[in-house]
């Protein structure tokens, strides 16, 4: 007797939406995981991200997008004053599509360091997609360890809101996650940036790094940004449910 095929959960409709002939929006991740769906602009040529947004547009859905190239960023201002209700966030590595997200709404505050000003952007890539979410992004940016007295600083007044999680971004040997992480008492992911030169550069050696941390860390992928504010909003969301008795 054949087996049959485990059915997709659907909720209040289908739970994908097809845009065109090319793309299949998951519409229901959230009900699933928490996590929304995010598009990725990159890779996409421009007609198929564009349409793809004013598919979900036309449907009552709002996005996110990451890694937006510059060809998209251009085309996604132009879309804007045609009257799509998207905008550009983080330096326009993200974009945000007016409308409902799928997804766990999250509260709480996440501490976003940043070693040096170099990574900032991937930084602020997590801090605006966070923030979307709803949840606050506690930054405190260039306080690595090649100065440390700043993150002494840093970490005084960021412990005193209690932050739930710390993102820390660092490139060149990616110190700065390890040194956190035998500070604090909150869990700490590490993001190592695509900064540096060298031996080891462009995210290698800071990413070995922290995957050799003595300090208990998770670690992501070079310039995840997005993934580390995914993980970062679904640990929220789990502190925020009641324990079952």
């Amino acid at each position: 007797m054949a087996s049959r095929r485990p059915q997709s959960p659907r909720r209040g409709g289908a739970v994908e939406v097809a845009i065109g002939g090319y793309a299949r929006y998951d519409a229901h991740r959230g009900t699933r995981t928490g996590a929304p769906e995010v598009v990725l602009g990159e890779g996409k040529t421009v007609a198929h991200l564009v349409g793809i947004l004013d598919g979900l547009h036309a449907r009552g859905h709002g996005a996110v997008v990451s890694r937006l190239t510059p060809p998209q960023r251009r085309a996604l201002t132009g879309a804007a004053r045609r009257g799509l209700p998207v905008r550009l966030l983080a330096g326009g590595r993200l974009a945000r599509l007016a409308g409902p997200i799928a997804g766990t709404p999250v509260l709480g505050t996440v501490a976003i360091l940043s070693a040096g000003t170099a990574d900032v952007p991937a930084a602020e890539e997590a801090a605006e997609l966070l923030e979307t979410l709803g949840a606050e992004a506690l930054r405190r940016y260039d306080v690595g360890v090649a100065g440390i007295h700043r993150l002494a600083r840093a970490l005084a007044r960021i412990e005193r809101r209690r932050p739930l999680v710390y993102l820390v971004f660092a490139g060149r040997e990616g110190a700065l996650a390890t040194v956190v992480a035998g500070l604090v008492r909150a869990p700490v992911v590490g993001v190592p940036t695509s900064v540096g030169y060298g031996r080891g550069g462009r995210g290698e050696a800071a990413l070995a790094a922290m995957l050799q941390s003595c300090a208990p860390i998770a670690v992501v992928n070079i310039d995840a940004a997005v993934p580390a504010a995914l993980f970062a909003a679904q640990l929220l969301a789990r502190a925020g449910t009641p324990a079952r008795a």
